[in-house]
C-alpha cells in the first residue's frame, strides 16, 4: 500500500458525449428541455441585472433561421474569468455560488445550463458582456460537442451593450427541433407565465410567447367573469371544461393558481397529474404528488416559488416542504367542499353526483367534513339510494353488509322484513357507516348477521311444519354432507322459495373442513385443532312459496333429493358468490336428473296416448 507521501492527485476526466448521451437519454424526457434551459438562462440573467439597476431592458428575443437559433437578453452577462468558471465548469452555478442570498430569485440551481443544449446542437456560441464592468470587454465562448471550446476577448465594436447572446447550430438529425412553429410552441408551453416579455422571430414575423399577469393575478368585473376567465384558462392548459374551480391562494406555501375539478369519474388510483410553473416556468405538465390522494377529482395549474426541483426539473424534490404544500392545498379544497354545503348546495349536489367516491375518502378521516358532508352523501340501502343521514333517522339500529353479493342476497328480504341493512361493499363505505355514533348519537352500527335475518322471518305455525315434516327430513338428510342447515319460516316475497344464509366464519369453517379433508396427517391433524363450532350455513324455505309447497307434496324420494339440490342451487347462485366445485357438480347432477324426469314422464305420456 503507497503513504500518504507517493500518492498523486487527479482531476476527473469527462467525456462530454457520454454525459450528453446520458442527459438526453436518462436526466431529461425529451431533447425539447433545451428551449427551457436557454429561457432560463435568460431569465435568470434579466433577473440578476435588474437587482442592480431596475431601469435595466427585460426584453428577451428568440430568432429561429435556416442556420440554427439565437437567444438575446439584456441581462447581467459574463466576463472572462465568470466564462472559464461557469460555463466550462460541469456543475457549477453563478446563481448558485455568486448569488445565493437572492436564491428564490433565480430558476436555475444545478449549473447544468447550456450544456442540455448539446442534445440538440453541434456548436454553441456564446456572446457576452458584463453588465458589472463597463470597462471589461465582450467575451466569445465557442463549445463543440466533442468536448472542445475556445474563449476570445471581443472586439469593442462586437458587443456594445450588457447582455448575452446565445446561438445554435443544429446537428445532423436535430434539424426538426429548430423549426421555427415548435420553437414559439415549445417557448409559449414552458415560459407562458414568465415575468418577461419573450418573443420568437423567424419568417419575418414575431410572436409573442408569454402572457404578461397569469390569469389568477387579474382583476374582474365580478366573482362570475372572474370565476368564468379560469375555467376558460383551465379548458386552454388542461383540455377540459372543469364541473368548477378552486383558487390556490396559499401565501404561505408560496403557491398560486387554480384547481379544476374533473367533468367525469376519476380513477382512485390515479394521484393526479398536474401542471407545475417554478417561478413563471414550466416545470412539467404531469406533476405528481402535489395534493393528498384523496383529492384525486381535481387537477392543478399552479405557480410555485418554495418547492424545489429534481435535477432534471421535471418533477418535484420530496421534502418537508412539499408535504407542507400539499396538506395546504389539501385544506382548501377541503374548505371548498364545505363551502359549497353551507352555501351552494346544488353546486355540491351536481359535484357529488361525479365525484362522491373523493369526498368519501377525504370524510373517512376527517369527522368534522363527514358531519358536514352526511345530508348528501348517498348509499344504497334497503330503502334504496338514499344519504345516510336519511336512513339512519329511519333506522336507529343501522346494519351493513361486508360484501356487495352479501347485500344483493338479503336486500329483497330484509326490506320486505322491515330490517334497514346499507351495502357497505363499496369503496369506503362500511368504514363510513361505522362511524356514525360518532357523529349521529342515539344510532348504532351492527354487521348483518345470519341470525339477524332469521329472527326477521315469521315462525310457521307448529301444525304446518309438522306437515312438512317428511320433506324437510329429507331436505336435512340432503344438504348436510353439504354443511347446510335447513329451517321452515314465512316471508315475503313469496316468490322467493329459498334463501342462503352463510357467514364467513361459516364459510371459513367449510374451508378449513375441505382442507384438512385432501391434506396429509399431519396438516390433518392442525387444522382439526383448528375446527369451529360456529353456526353451519341455513337453508331458509319460504312456507309461503308455491313451489316449495308442491315439492313438499312429491313422494318418490329419489325426484324429491334432486328437487331439493335444485332448489339448493337456485339459493346459491342468488348470493352471486362463486360456486364450490362440489356445489356445481350438485346443481349440474340436479337439473340433469329432473330434466331426465321430465322427458321419461312426456315420452310415457306419448306412448300412452298413442295407445289410447
Amino acid at each position: 500500500m503507497l503513504d500518504d507521501k507517493s500518492a498523486k492527485s487527479h482531476s476527473f476526466q469527462v467525456d462530454l458525449r457520454g454525459l450528453v448521451d446520458l442527459l438526453s437519454h436518462h436526466l431529461y424526457s425529451s431533447p425539447r428541455v433545451y428551449v427551457r434551459e436557454l429561457l432560463q438562462n435568460a431569465v435568470d440573467a434579466v433577473t440578476a441585472r435588474r437587482r442592480i439597476d431596475p431601469t435595466a431592458p427585460t426584453a428577451i428575443r428568440i430568432a429561429v433561421d435556416p442556420s440554427g437559433l439565437r437567444v438575446d437578453d439584456p441581462g447581467i452577462g459574463l466576463t472572462e474569468a465568470d466564462v472559464h468558471r461557469f460555463l466550462a465548469t460541469i456543475g457549477r452555478s453563478s446563481k448558485r455560488d455568486d448569488l445565493e442570498g437572492a436564491r428564490r430569485e433565480f430558476l436555475g440551481q444545478f449549473g447544468i445550463g447550456l450544456l442540455a443544449c448539446f442534445t440538440v446542437a453541434e456548436r454553441i456560441q456564446v456572446l457576452t458582456r458584463a453588465a458589472t464592468d463597463p470597462e471589461e470587454p465582450g467575451v466569445e465562448w465557442l463549445a463543440a460537442s466533442d468536448g472542445t471550446y475556445s474563449v476570445r476577448r471581443l472586439d469593442p465594436g462586437e458587443r456594445a451593450e450588457p447582455g448575452t447572446t446565445v446561438r445554435l447550430t443544429p446537428r445532423p438529425g436535430a434539424e426538426r427541433w429548430f423549426a421555427p412553429e415548435l420553437v414559439a410552441e415549445l417557448a409559449r408551453d414552458f415560459g407562458a407565465l414568465l415575468p418577461y416579455e419573450v418573443t420568437v422571430e423567424a419568417d419575418g414575423r414575431t410572436t409573442r410567447t408569454t402572457d404578461g399577469v397569469p390569469v389568477w393575478d387579474r382583476t374582474y368585473s365580478s366573482p362570475a367573469a372572474r370565476r368564468s376567465a379560469l375555467i376558460e384558462y383551465g379548458a386552454q392548459v388542461l383540455g377540459f371544461t372543469a364541473l368548477d374551480v378552486v383558487e390556490l391562494d396559499v401565501e404561505l406555501a408560496g403557491v398560486r393558481g387554480a384547481a379544476y375539478v374533473l367533468p367525469r369519474a376519476a380513477n382512485p388510483a390515479d394521484s393526479g397529474r398536474h401542471r407545475v410553473y417554478l417561478k413563471g416556468m414550466l416545470l412539467s405538465d404531469a406533476t405528481t404528488g402535489l395534493l393528498p390522494d384523496w383529492a384525486f377529482f381535481v387537477r392543478c395549474v399552479i405557480d410555485t416559488d418554495t418547492l424545489r426541483p429534481t435535477a432534471s426539473r421535471e418533477g418535484l424534490y420530496e421534502d418537508e416542504t412539499l408535504a407542507a404544500v400539499r396538506e395546504a392545498l389539501g385544506a382548501r379544497v377541503r374548505d371548498w367542499l364545505t363551502g359549497l354545503a353551507a352555501q351552494d348546495p346544488g353546486r355540491l349536489a351536481a359535484f357529488l353526483t361525479v365525484h362522491s367516491l373523493g369526498v368519501k375518502a377525504l370524510a373517512r378521516h376527517d369527522r368534522d367534513l363527514f358531519r358536514i358532508m352526511l345530508p348528501y352523501l348517498v348509499f344504497e340501502t334497503t330503502d334504496g339510494r338514499v344519504t345516510l343521514a336519511e336512513f339512519a333517522r329511519k333506522h336507529p339500529v343501522v346494519r351493513v353488509t361486508p360484501t356487495v353479493e352479501e347485500f344483493r342476497q338479503i336486500a329483497t328480504i330484509a326490506s320486505a322484513q322491515g330490517v334497514g341493512v346499507v351495502n357497505g361493499g363499496y369503496t369506503y363505505e362500511s368504514e363510513l357507516v361505522a362511524l356514525l355514533p360518532e357523529v349521529m348519537p342515539g344510532v348504532a352500527v351492527e354487521e348483518l348477521g345470519a341470525d339477524v335475518v332469521t329472527a326477521a322471518l315469521d315462525p310457521v305455525e307448529g301444525a304446518d311444519e309438522l306437515a312438512m315434516a317428511g320433506f324437510l327430513a329429507t331436505a336435512r338428510s340432503t344438504l348436510d354432507p353439504l354443511g347446510c342447515d335447513v329451517i321452515l319460516r314465512a316471508f315475503f316475497p313469496a316468490s322467493v322459495s329459498a334463501l342462503h344464509l352463510d357467514s364467513r366464519a361459516a364459510r371459513n369453517e367449510r374451508t378449513r373442513a375441505e382442507t384438512e379433508a385432501d391434506a396429509d396427517d399431519l396438516w390433518a391433524e392442525i387444522l382439526g385443532a383448528l375446527k369451529s363450532a360456529e353456526p353451519r350455513a341455513q337453508l331458509v324455505l319460504n312456507h309461503r312459496s308455491p313451489v316449495v309447497r308442491r315439492l313438499a307434496a312429491i313422494r318418490d324420494r329419489t325426484l324429491l333429493v334432486s328437487a331439493i339440490e335444485a332448489l339448493y342451487g337456485q339459493a346459491l347462485l342468488m348470493t352471486h358468490r362463486p360456486l364450490r366445485p362440489v356445489d356445481t357438480a350438485l346443481l349440474n347432477r340436479a337439473f340433469d336428473e329432473l330434466l331426465g324426469w321430465a322427458s321419461h314422464n312426456v315420452t310415457e305420456s306419448a306412448e300412452e296416448d298413442g295407445k289410447a
